[in-house]
């Protein structure tokens, strides 16, 4: 029996015959009720609440996709179920594009009924029931699992991992579980941390294979060696575009990809863009920026923006330091649609062997997030956040360049410079008024803080980091900390509370998307 009464309209101008279904379904504690006529029909669902609608095809007065038209200038979120004899094509293009929720034909049997009121109307529960019990299965193994990743690829499995279960919950109606994998992600989130200040400053002293690909690596690992077999690559880089958020974009952008590689690599510390994207087209470290370019590095890390105006030089003297010869175009913009508008940019795009795009709306909604209420509340938990960029990039424009892209058979890279973390712990930092501002880094002279809540660096050169004084040192914070002053203290931590930061360290902010899509 149901806990919940469900109501069903069935239409039908032959209802007699279908009383044994009738029966059937109220022995099953269902709430039928019955029209003879798409007429009598309209009626009912102007004048009463229905949870699904069987509707028949062929009626006589208005015909069923004529009942399903009016019913849904009506109700247009009522599912409604067409039955019919007729396996014509014309009438299920008509149907479906009338958003009709299924399709049957007759005789239909008790059971397909049944099954589509599940589809239809049950499926939020039952997907609800069948993904917490599969996550209750897994939570052991998953923190088995935790404990025992000693690996680069041992971390990007749990993220991902994570990732999966996250957003499978995130859409079931068990809200006591998003405690649960919050609580798993947390643990995870802090054993990654003890991996990454173990082992981090020796990955910058070694290239073998326990070294993960980080941000100086990636256009020598992953784009280069297209550019080798002759293909044309176009980079589309989103400021901030977690692993979670490339799933939610996913399926918008496959439309015209195929998925070739689902990979992550690993941003360097600060997970900033300043130093993360600088390195990523300059192909170095940023103490090796300062030094082989310096016009392009500027030591003021409190003018973050202006760090960023030499990112085309930088891929520039890149390709020419490994002997490539590849034709470049370069744009960067704050939205997609701003470049998007020119046929210029696109036939450029097109006619070039390697393309990139760096695009910021990303980290725009993250900032936005943090400064303006109504953003906070549309983006209010992970899920939302999500959801948020999803809708960006629906409306971004890029479907439409990424059509014409596969059209023209060039392969596309999508990844990103870092990603964000929501944080909600303030930790009390003290530093002279040159320190920086980012709130999960600081970069400074005499910083007092406590050694056991942070990540830190004394000698900068040891992380290949550039040092604007002799005695300036660099922290990160950890887990979902952020850094205050012990000035307006209260302030600024109920301020900064769940709001998406990025430059220290965590699985969100240091795994990152680098995905390779193939021209359909």
């Amino acid at each position: 029996m149901q806990t919940k009464s469900i109501k069903i309209l069935w239409v039908d101008d032959e209802m007699d015959l279908l009383k044994p279904y009738i029966i059937f379904l109220e022995k099953k504690g269902y709430d039928v009720a019955t029209a003879t006529n798409g007429s009598d029909a309209i009626d009912l669902v102007k004048n009463n609440a229905y949870d699904i609608i069987f509707l028949d095809e062929n009626m006589p007065g208005f015909s069923g996709l004529e009942t399903l038209t009016r019913i849904k200038e009506i109700n247009n979120i009522i599912p409604v179920v067409m039955i019919t004899k007729s396996e014509e094509e014309s009438i299920m293009d008509e149907a479906i594009g009338s958003r009709m929720a299924d399709y049957l034909i007759k005789p239909v049997k008790p059971n397909q009924i049944l099954l589509s009121i599940k589809k239809n109307v049950e499926n939020k529960e039952l997907v609800t029931k069948k993904t917490t019990s599969a996550y209750q299965m897994e939570f052991s193994k998953l923190g088995m699992q935790i404990n025992d990743s000693f690996s680069i690829s041992d971390w990007k499995e749990v993220y991902r991992k994570l990732v999966f279960w996250e957003m499978e919950l995130s859409n079931s109606d068990d809200k006591a579980m998003d405690d649960v994998i919050l609580f798993q992600k947390n643990e995870a989130n802090q054993a990654f941390n003890r991996f990454v200040k173990k082992n981090y400053l020796d990955w910058l002293k070694t290239e073998k294979e326990e070294r993960p690909i980080l941000s100086p690596d990636l256009f020598r690992k992953k784009i280069f060696p297209l550019l080798d077999k002759k293909m044309k690559v176009f980079v589309l880089l989103i400021d901030n575009l977690r692993y979670d958020q490339w799933r939610a974009i996913s399926p918008l952008m496959c439309e015209n990809y195929s998925i070739a590689s689902d990979d992550m690599y690993f941003s360097i510390l600060p997970t900033a863009t300043m130093y993360a994207r600088n390195s990523i087209f300059a192909g170095l470290m940023p103490a090796d920026i300062k030094k082989i370019h310096p016009n392009c590095w500027d030591d003021d890390d409190n003018e973050e923006g202006g760090k960023n105006n030499f990112e085309e030089e930088l891929l520039t003297k890149q390709l020419i330091r490994n002997g490539r010869k590849e034709k470049l175009y370069f744009e960067k913009m704050t939205t997609a649609k701003q470049g998007l508008k020119s046929n210029e940019s696109i036939s450029q795009i097109i006619h070039s062997d390697l393309s990139v795009m760096v695009i910021n709306s990303i980290d725009m909604i993250s900032h936005a997030r943090t400064e303006m209420n109504m953003i906070k509340e549309l983006a209010g938990n992970e899920a939302a956040y999500r959801a948020l960029s999803a809708n960006w990039f629906q409306h971004s424009g890029l479907k439409e360049l990424l059509k014409e892209l596969s059209n023209n058979n060039i392969e596309v890279i999508v990844t990103t410079d870092h990603g964000t973390i929501k944080v909600n712990n303030a930790v009390k930092v003290i530093g002279e008024k040159s320190t920086n501002s980012n709130l999960r880094y600081k970069l400074g002279r005499n910083l007092n803080y406590n050694p056991k809540e942070v990540f830190e660096i004394r000698k900068p050169e040891d992380a290949r980091l550039p040092s604007p004084n002799l005695s300036s040192s660099y922290i990160f914070a950890m887990n979902q900390d952020f850094f205050v002053y012990p000035n307006n203290l209260n302030y600024f931590a109920n301020f900064y509370k769940n709001s998406f930061q990025h430059g220290g360290i965590s699985m969100e902010e240091m795994i990152i998307p680098v995905i390779q899509l193939h021209p359909r």
